[in-house]
């Protein structure tokens, strides 16, 4: 299969990696594929468009979005019936899959964070607390000089799990974070987020360093609520 389709694609060298990846498969599937058909690998793709597995996962996650791929148990990824809807308005389309897969990303949040936050309080050692205070002081700095604190943002809320002392939740996480990058990205940039964001974190620090289970609960879920608030709004 590598061979003949090697030839449809062009080497790519753009900023937003991902999102010429997306193209580029998504001619071949209209072009090449058919309705129940395997794309190649991640590992394949990623050697025939010179890209990383990445920006080839978060390609594939985008074709996702707008329905044109699904990923099946030991099967791959698979080319889906493409709709009329689809292909008369892809974007229109895209975005509501997007929107209703980011609020559900969010609800789970909800069940998850608020629970970790009430764990972290009554679990945190002073090297734990030490280190979440850092992180916000380097979030304060950040967001002084103009700069959007992603990573910290993402830091802060792993170290809260870290706090939980329970390590099937971190991968749990790992995962939801990655999931939701982007979308911490430009949440990020609406203009009073980075200062509600660090606000929220420190309400949820100080109950964690009181021990005060049910106050961090509540903190982490308040936070997750603004998020929430802001996000689906840009939509």
């Amino acid at each position: 299969m590598s061979a003949p389709i090697k030839s449809d694609f062009e080497v790519i060298r753009r900023n937003k990696v991902y999102e010429e990846v997306a193209k580029q498969i998504e001619r071949l599937i209209l072009k090449k594929l058919k309705p129940g058909d395997k794309l190649p690998s991640e590992r394949e793709l990623a050697e025939m468009l010179q890209v990383s597995r990445s920006s080839i996962r978060d390609a594939i996650r985008g074709l996702e979005l707008m329905g044109l791929v699904e990923p099946r148990q030991g099967a791959g990824t698979i080319v889906r019936e493409v709709s009329a809807e689809s292909l008369v308005n892809p974007f229109a389309n895209a975005l509501k899959r997007r929107q209703e897969l980011v609020s559900e990303l969010l609800d789970f949040r909800k069940m998850l964070e608020p629970p970790l936050a009430a764990r972290a309080a009554t679990h945190a050692s002073a090297e734990e607390i030490s280190e979440m205070e850092e992180i916000l002081q380097r979030q304060e700095e950040k967001q002084g000089q103009g700069e959007a604190a992603i990573a910290e943002d993402a830091e802060f809320h792993y170290n809260v799990a870290l706090a939980s002392a329970n390590s099937v939740v971190l991968k749990v996480l790992d995962l939801l974070m990655d999931l939701l990058r982007d979308t911490r990205e430009r949440s990020l940039q609406v203009e009073g987020r980075p200062q509600k964001s660090l606000a929220g974190h420190r309400r949820i620090l100080a109950a964690i360093k009181r021990h005060d289970a049910e106050a961090a609960r509540a903190a982490m879920l308040r936070h997750i609520e603004d998020i929430e608030e802001i996000v689906l709004d840009k939509f």
